[in-house]
């Protein structure tokens, strides 16, 4: 195993399953470049009617009003005062900060920089937490989601084995990553634990994120197909599954070099986090054209120079949503060993394996339940209280 310091690993616990009980409210927004999306939750749950605003990614005037608009509004629908503004926002940025910098491909009127959680805190008065959308999706899995549901199906087959690890992985305009360590949020030294900075496998002189993102499906399609229609994702699925006029292998080929590209960023990841792993967002209505080809990544070979060959991977990789590999992972190699010199007998389970789910969540649910205990626990660390 290998150890990182990681000295800006959060300290807040994925075990802190009283955020669905806590009444204080928190104001929410999740940030892209099409809309903004605000709300409210309480106890893990939205309770105001979703309110969306266009974003204006490019002229920082109009996003930064909208932004100051949507909060206004959903402050008028809420019975008393929230405790806190937490939200995700995609790109890198100093988030402990609040200060948005940087090339930002998605949200170009920001890449000078700007203060944004000191701006909202000056104008809300009340505090403002920021974080990438990716870690905000692996927080809320690990509170609620995957992270959770099959350690509980592991307790309920009689397995020993439990999960403290998981990668979460957003499809979007972009391609977003978080990263649980040990059941805490890894934020990172420098708030940029980033994946769209890896290498595209096939062109490697281009970022990843130009081929697992929305533009990426489109663009893919359009060169296979050889069609100069501005089609959308759901388009080009609809031609997948023969409901939409157009190039149907072309448009099963467009998904599925997604899910290879995909595999090959998971890869080294996986292999130093050795956990779960989910995939999130829209895009994951095409998964039974992605996944299948992640999986093929995942449990490709290598081979050492005397010629054996290895899996790219050394844990077992199973398909979380498939029954009969999910009853397979949950049951594993359950064993008994004898302690040496006696014949008292102990509980083992040699089987090293890890599974890729697709969030049954949803990205903005789980980005939503991610912000809203991340902003709890940073409210209770600064009243000098401890949950854990």
């Amino acid at each position: 195993m290998i150890i990182f310091a990681f000295k800006h690993i959060n300290n807040t616990n994925q075990t802190m399953a009283n955020y669905r009980t806590d009444s204080r409210i928190v104001m929410t927004l999740d940030a892209n470049s099409a809309y903004l999306l605000f709300g409210a939750m309480k106890g893990g749950e939205f309770i105001v009617e979703p309110i969306t605003l266009e974003a204006h990614p490019d002229n920082l005037e109009l996003c930064l009003q909208n932004m100051v608009k949507g909060f206004k509004m959903v402050r008028e629908k809420l019975d008393r005062q929230p405790a806190a503004i937490s939200f995700a926002f995609p790109g890198p940025a100093d988030y402990p900060n609040g200060i948005i910098y940087g090339y930002l491909l998605n949200f170009p009127a920001f890449r000078d920089g700007v203060a944004l959680g000191p701006y909202l805190r000056k104008k809300f008065g009340i505090p403002v937490y920021i974080n990438n959308d990716g870690d905000l999706f692996a927080y809320g899995e690990a509170l609620g989601g995957i992270l959770p549901e099959i350690n509980e199906k592991l307790e309920m087959a009689g397995s020993t084995k439990r999960y403290h690890n998981l990668l979460g992985y957003v499809y979007g305009d972009g391609f977003a990553v978080g990263m649980i360590v040990n059941r805490h949020l890894n934020r990172g030294d420098n708030s940029c634990v980033e994946t769209c900075y890896f290498p595209h496998a096939k062109r490697p002189d281009i970022i990843v994120e130009e081929g697992v993102s929305i533009r990426a499906v489109k663009r893919v399609y359009k060169e296979l197909s050889g069609d100069e229609r501005e089609l959308e994702p759901k388009d080009i699925y609809d031609i997948a599954d023969g409901l939409l006029e157009g190039n149907k292998e072309a448009a099963v080929r467009a998904f599925a070099e997604m899910g290879e590209l995909t595999g090959e960023v998971i890869l080294p990841a996986a292999n130093i986090t050795d956990g779960l792993v989910v995939l999130g967002g829209g895009m994951t209505g095409a998964a039974k054209y992605i996944k299948p080809a992640v999986l093929d990544v995942m449990r490709s070979k290598i081979r050492t120079l005397d010629g054996k060959e290895l899996g790219r991977i050394p844990m077992k990789v199973y398909d979380l949503d498939n029954e009969a590999e999910l009853a397979e992972f949950l049951k594993g190699e359950q064993q008994k060993i004898k302690i040496y010199g006696s014949e008292i007998e102990v509980d083992f389970d040699p089987q090293k394996r890890i599974g890729v789910a697709i969030s049954k969540m949803g990205a903005g649910k789980a980005i939503a339940i991610g912000a809203y205990a991340f902003a709890l626990d940073q409210l209770d660390r600064r009243n000098g209280m401890s949950r854990f």
